[in-house]
């Protein structure tokens, strides 16, 4: 009786465990943030996206592909050319998501790698053809205007053709070639020398004013304590020196009639 009493149990263990494992297969999990498509091996992909949550499928014949449709970044480097034919480095910061009604035709028309495939191609044709329209100089005091522009071409007219939201991006890292980096800092050596020089020339006009300013000084100190005394003996002074120009003059004329 114990003996049949066990291998009851063994076999009643043994249809648990089965359908256990069977009921296993069956389930699948979506995690938060997640979406999920049906891949079914006899009616393709059913254009249902599945939500959050636990669900049910049959086992072989279906099979659960998830994606993550948390806003992700990715950074994409691009080596391209401004207006004026200088060879600009960029790293562009891209903060993106797949659209969940757009899964089925992203899985079916790009594949489940659909970032790696399509991000950085989308992303050099955008950044090639603004960054085109910009001098050098431009890239760097209109930084904000090219990013805005790059921005807008990006989301509108490529990422929203293959269902991907943007969410966000900047440009993380801007820089040019050799030659143009030598030129600026040259540039930069000659205007800090110009301004070396021209601070020179003002201080001297500085000091040329405050030394005429302290004459003025003196002067006006020296009226002040001599009164009209300092301006008489000024004139006083001129007069002797007129008159001695004058005696060699009449002593010459006084001696012509004799």
């Amino acid at each position: 009786v114990a003996a049949k009493v066990l291998e009851s149990i063994g076999k009643f263990g043994l249809a648990l465990a089965i359908a256990g494992g069977v009921v296993n297969s069956a389930l699948y999990n979506v995690g938060a943030g997640h979406r999920a498509i049906i891949f079914d091996r006899f009616r393709g992909v059913p254009d249902i996206v599945v939500g959050e949550g636990t669900h049910f499928l049959i086992p072989w014949v279906q099979k659960p592909i998830i994606f993550d449709c948390r806003s992700r970044p990715r950074n994409v480097p691009v080596i391209t050319g401004s207006k004026d034919l200088q060879n600009v480095n960029i790293t562009l910061c891209i903060l993106f998501r797949p659209g969940a009604s757009q899964l089925l035709r992203i899985f079916t028309s790009i594949g489940e790698d659909y970032d790696e495939r399509l991000l950085p191609s989308i992303t050099t044709e955008i950044l090639e053809s603004v960054v085109a329209c910009f001098d050098a100089g431009e890239l760097i005091t209109q930084r904000e205007l090219v990013s805005r522009q790059v921005s807008d071409d990006l989301t509108l007219e490529r990422a929203a053709t293959f269902g991907l939201i943007l969410d966000d991006m900047s440009l993380m890292h801007l820089t040019f070639g050799k030659e143009f980096t030598e030129a600026v800092e040259a540039k930069q050596v000659a205007q800090q020398e110009a301004e070396r020089a021209r601070f020179v020339v003002e201080k001297a006009e500085q000091q040329k004013k405050a030394g005429d300013s302290k004459a003025a000084e003196l002067i006006t100190n020296s009226l002040a304590t001599s009164g009209d005394g300092l301006i008489e003996l000024c004139k006083l002074e001129a007069t002797e020196d007129i008159a001695y120009q004058l005696i060699p003059a009449q002593s010459v004329l006084l001696q012509l009639p004799q």
